[in-house]
């Protein structure tokens, strides 16, 4: 099993860089990236200093909801006879350490949805299950972060599911990974509000996959988000949201107000 990892770093210069993680505190930079053939640069740079982003910007983010028999419950609902698909944009991913931007004068009820992801590793088109999993990298986590009383209100959830940073992503891509009994937990700020295993998955990943390829075709780098186990709740301006995924790391994101930032006009990380 391998974590890699996107990140800037002032050794390697201003341009964001895939590497493995090691056991002795360095990552092993690779070229050019996991999403085709590569290897190793020769480069080697110390953890400490290290600036992680988000492992991928994806052309798009796939999600499935209530996708577990407990969080379906407590939604008010149950499971779907088939996927409950829907869409992310790219813009909404933020890697790890990156401010949750709350839009307070849109929203008023925002809640975390801890979730394992699915990275994509090259084109799927129609495929079986068993085709399905030829075609993961690896796995990282998610935060499908909610506002959930947009989400309520309208029967499309490209508003409630879409903003700016809603889509927190790392810290790592575990490649090799058994996906079948994963441990998924969250915390905001020290308590705990989510606990669950992807063992309870109602779709499993690889029929989640073929699924998804039946109705768009996906691609190297594209994410499916598998769902989030019951417990999910609000978040506030100055807390602090951890997801946990086993073999794969914590995804740590401090939570603002939109409005006490201003415009954010670009991206330095593309």
């Amino acid at each position: 099993m391998a974590r890699i990892v996107r990140f800037v770093h002032a050794q390697t210069g201003p341009s964001p860089r895939y590497g493995v993680l090691e056991d002795d505190g360095h990552v092993a930079v690779i070229d050019p990236h996991p999403f085709t053939r590569f290897q190793p640069s020769g480069e080697r740079v110390p953890v400490e200093g290290l600036h992680l982003l988000a492992p991928v910007i994806p052309s798009k983010v796939v999600c499935v909801g209530k996708n577990y028999v407990d969080h379906a419950a407590e939604m008010g609902g149950e499971v779907p006879d088939e996927p409950l698909l829907f869409l992310k944009p790219s813009s909404s991913v933020i890697g790890p350490g990156e401010p949750i931007r709350i839009p307070s004068d849109l929203t008023t009820d925002v809640h975390h949805e801890a979730e394992v992801a699915v990275v994509i590793g090259k084109l799927l088109q129609r495929v079986t299950p068993a085709q399905a999993m030829d075609g993961i990298l690896g796995y990282t986590a998610a935060n499908d972060v909610t506002a959930r009383d947009l989400q309520q209100r309208e029967s499309q959830w490209f508003r409630g599911k879409g903003f700016d940073s809603f889509c927190p992503l790392g810290p790592a891509i575990a490649t090799g990974l058994d996906a079948g009994d994963l441990r998924v937990r969250c915390w905001v700020d020290d308590e705990l509000r989510q606990d669950g295993t992807t063992a309870d998955l109602v779709f499993g990943i690889a029929d989640l996959i073929a699924e998804v390829s039946q109705v768009v075709t996906l691609l190297p780098s594209d994410v499916i988000l598998t769902g989030t186990p019951a417990g999910v709740g609000p978040i506030a301006p100055g807390q602090r949201v951890r997801v946990e995924v086993e073999g794969i790391g914590v995804l740590d994101n401090p939570v603002v107000d939109r409005q006490a930032l201003g415009e954010v006009v670009g991206r330095d990380d593309a």
